[in-house]
């Protein structure tokens, strides 16, 4: 059975100033998730699910969804911060979503195959797909808690006009993962790649330091993991108008807890995206670029 690739687009975009998932960037309009549906395609994935806000589903539809009608399958799923476990009711002041591991839930009633979790609006190149793809296709049938990620490099993750959120990972010598914090802020500071600690002080971190950059792998018995932490979140966090339940904070869990593993997947790519709206101008430069190398043609779809 082939993977799903599973997309979080119910973000925001309170940073960027839009709907910044339908934001045309190639040179005939692409969005960045169309260069992410066009790699995944290629990288052996036979089914798209989306996850989005249902407020803006007939302009996904007609903008996005066409675009890919026989190219590959795919489904929507919605995201909503009411949408609670029983026993749960979403305080009246709470406008944040519930962050990606709550997004990931919604996929629960569509996915049953091992899937592949990514972020739509940042652009993760032709080689991680082509990774966790392969990755994805050879785990045994009925395999659970063998989970992956695509590590990148932190230096390769920057924005030039803000802080970026990232897991920041420890691995082993079987580069598996041990440890992901996500990290909510992180950019340069006085030339050094640093992260805001709980207590709001600056830590530096190497160089090469491993990220996630929201690119899983995973099997289907994660939807009950993060169903039963999903509840125990609640529980400490649901009066926080801006708590998250995060997936590095599931993932973490699971391997401390020894149920699960979580394979590194190595890449020297670099990411790029469109984190605030003056990340803009060098992406479309870098999508060009790669369109004029021949890494992708003129037109996806």
């Amino acid at each position: 059975m082939k993977p799903t690739l599973f997309v979080l687009a119910a973000g925001m975009g309170s940073r960027y100033g839009g709907l910044k998932q339908l934001d045309g960037l190639g040179p005939n309009g692409e969005t960045i998730m169309d260069y992410s549906i066009f790699d995944a395609i290629r990288g052996g994935f036979g089914k798209i699910v989306f996850v989005i806000r249902k407020d803006f589903e007939q302009d996904f539809r007609d903008k996005v969804l066409s675009k890919y009608e026989g190219h590959i399958p795919t489904e929507l799923t919605f995201q909503a911060i009411n949408d609670l476990p029983e026993g749960f009711t979403c305080p009246e002041d709470r406008t944040k979503p519930w962050g990606t591991n709550h997004a990931v839930l919604m996929g629960k009633s569509v996915i049953n195959e091992p899937f592949a979790v990514i972020n739509a609006d940042d652009f993760y190149g032709r080689d991680a797909f082509a990774v966790m793809g392969k990755w994805l296709s050879e785990l045994p049938e009925g395999s659970e808690g063998k989970y992956s990620m695509v590590g990148f490099r932190v230096c390769n993750t920057l924005s030039e006009n803000g802080t970026v959120a990232r897991g920041v990972c420890a691995k082993d010598e079987a580069e598996m993962l041990t440890a992901v914090v996500e990290r909510t802020e992180i950019m340069r500071v006085d030339g050094v790649i640093s992260y805001k600690d709980e207590n709001g002080e600056w830590q530096p971190v190497g160089e090469e330091t491993p990220v996630s950059m929201n690119f899983w792998g995973f099997t289907p018995d994660y939807f009950k993991y993060s169903e039963a932490q999903f509840v125990e979140f609640l529980k400490e966090n649901i009066d926080k108008p801006k708590s998250e339940f995060f997936i590095p904070l599931v993932v973490d869990t699971l391997i401390n807890n020894g149920k699960a593993t979580c394979e590194v997947l190595d890449t020297t790519a670099k990411w790029f995206g469109v984190t605030y709206a003056a990340d803009r101008p060098g992406t479309v430069e870098k999508i060009q670029a790669l369109v004029d190398a021949g890494e992708y043609p003129n037109k996806l779809f």
